[in-house]
């Protein structure tokens, strides 16, 4: 009998009562190896009234407190790492190393949280009128909720919840149902570290939970991470209701290498970027944009590698690259190879044959050369293990190329050149810019988001554009009676 995987309301695990469940693939098996409970509008009320409940509380937590528990949650994910990766390895099948990563960014963002008390420090004038004090203070927004996507079970989340419960919130997590038990680990390391019953809830479930959180009065804010047509959903529906939404979109980030680049440094930023994860992360690179004579030398450095790479189950050590997660998700991505192939592309690797387990949602690492904008292997989001190189013959075209995409996350230029560098970093029109670094992730007192269609809503995910998300704003003006004139006797001599 397959395990069963449930809720996490009020502190305890809560089986579903909707009668809907979802399987849970190992994709390196491609064995059914739980069921994941599907929550109902019901189920999702229920858990909302604790949360609002736990919020109500926990908004008066003093600041050393709530620094308190974030302080403990953040040793627990360190001394758990081990554990934690293992389980997102056997859901999500990226290789143990790529778990460990994705947790450290995470406790990248739990530890900048643990400094909330410098964080919601306000502003305060004196005598702004005569007798008149004014200050501004930030107070939490009640219930938040989070709507997480299969790629980043631990990450993502952290991304959210760690901000949203410092400020003061409490915090419903929806994560993908395709890889769910990671919500329930970081359910339980918090109740260790001390934070009371119903701050952090685990809603499982699919769009029936995600339109019944997006309508809930009682939910003042939505954060989402997936792709642009969901995101754009989420967005509007969210917002129709009132709420505040953050909802980040897809991706199609490209790499600007120019002719000084250095071929070799570049090659293995493209190779980690593009395959890494099996190139299901919104920041992977997927398009090499060659610059003039640097495209012939790339593409056969890049084509070297891919040999090199070991693919197969994420949990053995010597692996390199995981399976996709799902098989559909596997058939829709060597389709769009079939695809780029019948429009032109030259296929250099091709990653639907070659050495790689039969069993399982595998799918090899690819390289197309030859891509062009008008092919849809260059225009949409495949979020697999394939990178496209479109030759240009200048820096300026390659700019244009990348400005008018519909996607705007990430991008990065590979240059020896400072000038050229400085140049890309202040015209091209995308969120996030690495120069020389393939994956201009943001640290954790920055924050993340793409532009376009990359973002819906204003508000970048995490640090401080996070911090000012999660809560809302209030200034008090004061006048108090001058102790002079005060009938009241205050115990000191009414002098000047």
């Amino acid at each position: 009998m397959s395990q069963r995987i449930t809720h996490w309301v009020d502190g305890r695990a809560v089986d579903g009562t909707s009668g809907r469940t979802a399987p849970v693939f190992n994709p390196a098996t491609g064995q059914r190896t739980a069921e994941v409970d599907l929550a109902s509008v019901q189920e999702v009320e229920a858990a909302v009234a604790s949360a609002t409940a736990a919020a109500a509380e926990w908004r008066h937590a003093s600041l050393s407190q709530r620094s308190a528990v974030l302080f403990a949650f953040r040793e627990l994910l360190h001394q758990r790492t081990d554990e934690l990766a293992a389980i997102i390895t056997a859901e999500h099948g990226k290789v143990l190393s790529d778990a460990a990563g994705e947790i450290a960014r995470g406790l990248e963002n739990v530890e900048f949280a643990t400094g909330v008390p410098a964080l919601l420090k306000g502003g305060f004038s004196e005598q702004a009128a005569t007798g008149v004090d004014v200050y501004n203070m930030r107070q939490p927004l009640g219930v938040v909720a989070g709507i997480t996507p299969f790629n980043f079970p631990a990450m993502v989340p952290l991304w959210m919840c760690a901000n949203a419960i410092a400020c003061g919130n409490a915090f419903v997590l929806k994560p993908s149902e395709k890889d769910p038990s990671a919500a329930l680990f970081l359910a339980r390391l918090w109740q260790e570290a001390g934070l009371p019953d119903g701050v952090f809830t685990v809603v499982q479930g699919d769009k029936v939970a995600v339109d019944a959180i997006l309508d809930h009065p009682g939910i003042a804010a939505v954060s989402f991470v997936g792709s642009t047509p969901i995101a754009k959903y989420i967005y509007e529906r969210g917002t129709a209701a009132g709420k505040r939404v953050q909802a980040l979109g897809g991706a199609k980030n490209h790499a600007l290498v120019l002719p000084d680049a250095d071929v070799d440094m570049a090659a293995d930023a493209v190779v980690s970027a593009a395959y890494g994860a099996a190139g299901e992360r919104c920041m992977a690179l997927s398009v090499a944009v060659a610059v003039g004579d640097v495209a012939e030398p790339l593409v056969d450095a890049i084509a070297a590698r891919l040999p090199k790479l070991t693919v197969g189950n994420g949990a053995d050590p010597d692996t390199d690259m995981g399976p996709l997660i799902t098989a559909e998700h596997r058939d829709k991505v060597a389709g769009y190879v079939e695809a780029g192939e019948a429009a032109g592309a030259s296929v250099v690797v091709d990653g639907r044959t070659g050495d790689h387990p039969q069993e399982g949602f595998f799918l090899g690492t690819t390289l197309l050369d030859h891509v062009t904008p008008e092919m849809t292997v260059y225009t949409d989001e495949i979020f697999g293990p394939v990178l496209s190189v479109v030759r240009v013959d200048t820096y300026d075209e390659g700019l244009a190329l990348i400005n008018a995409n519909q996607y705007a996350n990430g991008t990065a230029i590979f240059t020896r050149d400072g000038g050229a560098a400085r140049r890309f970093q202040y015209d091209v029109e995308v969120g996030m810019v690495g120069i020389n670094v393939p994956i201009p992730v943001p640290v954790a007192y920055y924050s993340f988001g793409g532009w376009k269609d990359s973002l819906f809503g204003d508000t970048h995910m995490y640090g401080p554009e996070g911090i000012s998300f999660y809560t809302r704003g209030k200034v008090v003006t004061q006048r108090w009676p001058d102790p002079a004139t005060s009938s009241v006797d205050l115990g000191f001599p009414r002098t000047r």
